[in-house]
C-alpha cells in the first residue's frame, strides 16, 4: 500500500490541491479507517480482474485529481450486476473522462441504508476541527452535524455521536443492528489525528460513511490541500 507521505508527494509534485477519491481513501486506509474494496482501472483486462475479485453488484466511478462532483458530471454508475453492464459503464465513463488522464474506480456496492458524514476542517485561528453528522443527500438539507477541536479522545467522539438530532439512526431500529459506536469513534479520532499530523491538509470530507453490518465504511472521500503550501 502507498504510504500517506508518498501520496502527498505525488499530488504536490503535480501541483494539485485535490486528492482523487482513490488517493483520498488510500490515505484514510493507512490510518486504519475502513474504506470500500476497490480497484483503479484503465483497461478492459484490469476491469475484468477487478470484477472477478470484488464480485457483483458493483459501483463504477470516474476518478481524477480534479473531479469533485462526480454525479453531476455523469461519471457514476450504480448497481452494476454483470460483465456486460460493467463493460458498458466502463466505456461510457472513459469516454467522458477522455483527455483528463482519469481512470475508473471499480468499487463494491455496500449493503447499508444508513449514511453518515465525517470530516475535518482547518481554521487558521482555532486549528483542526472534526465533524460528525447525518450524511448522503441529507448533509446539506438537514445540516445535522456537530464539531470538536482535535485531538479527540474516546469520550469526545462518543459525545459527538450523542449530540446530533438524528442520533437514533445509530441505534437498533427497523431490523438494523446498532452501529458500533466504538468503531465510529475511532474513525473520528483518526481523522483528527490526520489533521494534526499533516499541516498541508485543509479539509477532509468522508461522505457517505455507510453503516454496513454495524460498521462504518467510507464509500466516498475527498482530501483537500492548502493551496499556499502546495505552491511553495
Amino acid at each position: 500500500m502507498t504510504s500517506p507521505k508518498q501520496i502527498l508527494e505525488t499530488v504536490i509534485s503535480q501541483k494539485r490541491t485535490l486528492l482523487s477519491e482513490y488517493e483520498s481513501k488510500q490515505f484514510l486506509s493507512a490510518y486504519q479507517i475502513p474504506v470500500t474494496r476497490e480497484f483503479l482501472v484503465t483497461t478492459k483486462s484490469e476491469l475484468i480482474h477487478a470484477t472477478n475479485i470484488i464480485g457483483y453488484p458493483l459501483v463504477l466511478k470516474g476518478s481524477a485529481g480534479d473531479l469533485i462532483h462526480k454525479t453531476e458530471q455523469n461519471v457514476v454508475r450504480m448497481d452494476i450486476r454483470n460483465d456486460d453492464e460493467a463493460e458498458i459503464a466502463f466505456k461510457d465513463i472513459m469516454k467522458i473522462l477522455n483527455g483528463t488522464g482519469g481512470a475508473v474506480l471499480v468499487q463494491e456496492l455496500l449493503k447499508g441504508r444508513r449514511e453518515l458524514v465525517i470530516g475535518m476542517t482547518r481554521d487558521h485561528q482555532f486549528g483542526v476541527s472534526v465533524m460528525f453528522g447525518l450524511g448522503g443527500i441529507f448533509t446539506e438539507i438537514l445540516e445535522d452535524v456537530t464539531f470538536r477541536l482535535a485531538p479527540l479522545d474516546k469520550r469526545d467522539a462518543l459525545e459527538m455521536m450523542e449530540e446530533i438530532q438524528g442520533r437514533r439512526i445509530l441505534e437498533n431500529i427497523r431490523g438494523m443492528e446498532a452501529a458500533d459506536l466504538d468503531q465510529l469513534g475511532e474513525i473520528l479520532i483518526q481523522v483528527g489525528r490526520i489533521g494534526i499530523e499533516h499541516d498541508i491538509i485543509k479539509e477532509i470530507d468522508i461522505n457517505p460513511v455507510i453503516i454496513s453490518e454495524g460498521k462504518g465504511i467510507a464509500a466516498d472521500a475527498l482530501i483537500v490541500l492548502e493551496p499556499a503550501l502546495v505552491k511553495k
